[in-house]
């Protein structure tokens, strides 16, 4: 596939900066780039790239101001990233999509597949499942009996889905993920730990999107809930009874535990850990390895921290903690001095 700059422009509502017949037909990093590629400018640290990167064209904000002329044709827009985050949308929309049942799949014959569905080979599709239209299921992913899964879904390889799962309208599955495994939950007796039977579901709403080994488990009764829009990065764990609020965001390695309920529209960075039985208010804003204790009422607040609490506060307080060193021996001086004069 390959576009002119003009093409591009007209996509994302930008003005042109040079030759508007440049022709792209693929993408690169700024300092990767080279001859048919696009590239975009949205961190100022990159800005001296622009002035060497080989790429045909590259996408800048309005208020980029630049020192010297430039070899590659710009497209000025008001926000290059999410410009860009556009463009490799309707890229990945344009690549042709696999359809048909593999002859080495194993599809119930009590299933329900949709149209235009892909499944790989060695996939398989359980007792009275239901697959909606246009669903890409890659070889080796499990779907369990009576699990449903709503129209435009993709599952990676080895996705496993336990049985009566329910899965939305466009959600992304990434390989090694597991939905719908056993909650953790133990009874401890005289001998050990009785397991305690995890009777629900797990339901992912439309528009999700799971990273790669990311598990997701099973309710004790009711439904663990992923909202609609969350997106989840790889190796997170969402713990039995937990409820994830709508365009909520996770990196890497966070952990919820059981029954926590997360707001909309929180923000969590990677190895955020949370306690069970807890709420965050929407919009939370969570430092990377910060730790959740308790709940958070205030909406649209920023924590850091570990146990997690006001940013500004723990700025302040970390700025104290750095010094305590010295602050250790100013007190032995003046221990020492005060002694001193206790014994004159």
């Amino acid at each position: 596939m390959e576009f002119t700059a003009k093409q591009i422009a007209e996509l994302i509502h930008g003005s042109i900066e040079g030759d508007e017949n440049a022709k792209i037909n693929t993408f690169a990093k700024i300092e990767e780039g080279k001859k048919g590629a696009i590239s975009f400018l949205s961190n100022p640290k990159y800005t001296h790239y622009i002035y060497e990167t080989e790429s045909s064209v590259v996408l800048v904000n309005n208020d980029v101001v630049l020192e010297k002329p430039t070899n590659a044709t710009l497209i000025r827009v008001e926000n290059a990233y999410e410009c860009v985050a556009q463009l490799l949308q309707i890229y990945e929309s344009m690549k042709p999509k696999k359809s048909g049942i593999d002859s080495l799949a194993f599809v119930s014959p009590s299933a329900k597949i949709g149209e235009d569905c892909y499944i790989g080979a060695f996939a398989y599709i359980g007792d009275n499942a239901e697959i909606g239209d246009g669903c890409q299921i890659y070889p080796h992913a499990v779907i369990y009996d009576n699990v449903k899964i709503g129209n435009n879904s993709t599952l990676y390889p080895n996705v496993s889905i336990y049985h009566d799962c329910k899965i939305g309208n466009n959600v992304v599955i990434h390989s090694g993920t597991v939905i719908g495994a056993d909650g953790f939950g133990f009874a401890p007796n005289a001998d050990g730990y009785d397991k305690i039977p995890q009777i629900g579901i797990v339901t992912i709403e439309d528009d999700v999107e799971i990273g790669a080994n990311t598990c997701v488990d099973r309710s004790t009764m009711g439904s663990t809930y992923i909202r609609k829009g969350v997106k989840l990065d790889n190796l997170i764990q969402i713990a039995h009874n937990a409820e994830v609020g709508e365009n909520t965001v996770m990196a890497a390695q966070v952990g919820v535990a059981g029954s926590t309920k997360v707001g909309k529209w929180c923000m969590f960075g990677g190895q955020v850990g949370m306690a069970g039985h807890i709420s965050i208010a929407d919009g939370t804003q969570v430092g990377a390895q910060a730790g959740i204790t308790n709940t958070v009422k205030k909406a649209d607040a920023p924590i850091i921290g570990s146990p997690a609490i006001d940013a500004k506060a723990y700025m302040k307080a970390y700025a104290v903690y750095r010094r305590l060193p010295e602050m250790y021996q100013e007190l032995n001086a003046l221990r020492k001095e005060i002694e001193k004069i206790k014994s004159e």
